[in-house]
């Protein structure tokens, strides 16, 4: 399980590995592009959502337990596409890489 780390004094959100290896990349990148959005997180034990703003000024931190996982550009792809929608950047299931 991984750790997203997020502001100066960081709130903490635990995320699985592999998933946070896909956000890191697609929030990397806007971040690159100096562009601003919203991500969503939802508690899979409690179903809690919360939503926060991200932007270029503040801190993130990626925390990871194990090395960084292959890649599927399938979902990073999907993951990009709701970064760029009006509800912004959600975690949204993995799909089949076999397809």
């Amino acid at each position: 399980m991984g750790i997203l780390h997020y502001g100066s004094t960081p709130a903490s959100f635990p995320i699985d590995d592999r998933a946070l290896a896909h956000l890191e990349l697609v929030i990397l990148a806007k971040l690159r592009r100096q562009e601003s959005f919203s991500l969503a997180l939802t508690d899979a034990k409690t179903s809690n959502r919360q939503a926060m703003w991200v932007s270029p000024d503040l801190t993130l931190r990626f925390e990871y337990e194990g090395p960084m996982p292959e890649i599927n550009r399938r979902w990073l792809q999907e993951l990009i596409d709701t970064a760029n929608s009006p509800g912004g950047l959600q975690i949204v299931p993995e799909p089949d890489i076999s397809h």
